[in-house]
């Protein structure tokens, strides 16, 4: 298996580079902006039976996301997976949330999101099949105060998946969107919570790779995944 994960540095995107590599021995191309915590991430992988491509990129680069998705064809060729999970929270009631800060949102959920799946696509819908995965989250489905950016980003990404379904359905790909509630990852560093009230991102982790290994025949189309005792 060839798999790309976007935001594998770190939290969710790490633990699903970990958990192919584990399950499938899987070739992992890693994408985030920093070097240092993808080397741990490929020190991981390799552990576990895998073998990584370290790419540091930043998905808000248009042309760095195009030299990404060249370098994993020039090395492996198209991917089996390709797992938009690349993302940032910010917290900001409206009457504190620019117009920047909006847009940034956008870009770093959303619009990368697009830009990765647009960079693979052509390949894959040529190849006629692949699996393509995008992280959303409850903020997908639901809506939270001083989360006007994060929310909106996260209803545009399931949008967009759905969208990417419905046009490469007949085409043999499949597509998912994954929507976890509060996760054990960097984003919830410094706050008050207790760890037992957030889930695991291995347990994301193993439903993406789940999912992954359902039959030609069928597609889990949406996957939401909530902390036992309900929302955070």
């Amino acid at each position: 298996m060839i798999a790309v994960v976007t935001g594998a540095s770190q939290g969710i995107g790490q633990a699903i580079a970990e958990a192919v590599a584990e399950r499938d021995g899987a070739r992992v191309a890693l994408v985030a902006r920093t070097r240092a915590k993808l080397e741990q991430t490929a020190d991981a992988c390799r552990a576990r039976g895998g073998t990584p491509l370290v790419l540091p990129t930043d998905v808000t680069d248009d042309a760095a996301v195009s030299e990404m998705a060249a370098a994993v064809h020039d090395e492996w060729g198209p991917p089996d997976v390709l797992v938009n999970n690349a993302g940032a929270f910010t917290y900001a009631p409206l009457d504190a949330l620019t117009l920047e800060g909006f847009r940034d949102q956008i870009d770093v959920n959303l619009t990368s999101a697009f830009a990765v799946t647009k960079a693979f696509l052509p390949a894959l819908r040529e190849r006629g099949e692949g699996h393509l995965f995008f992280m959303g989250s409850v903020a997908s489905v639901m809506a939270y105060p001083g989360n006007a950016g994060y929310c909106a980003a996260k209803h545009g990404l399931r949008g967009l998946a759905r969208t990417v379904r419905q046009e490469t359905k007949a085409e043999g790909l499949r597509v998912t969107t994954v929507l976890p509630g509060a996760t054990d990852t960097p984003t919830w560093e410094g706050t008050d919570v207790p760890k037992d009230r957030l889930m695991a991102p291995e347990d994301i982790a193993q439903s993406v790779v789940d999912a992954y290994h359902l039959s030609d025949r069928t597609v889990l189309e949406e996957l939401l995944l909530r902390p036992q005792a309900g929302d955070v």
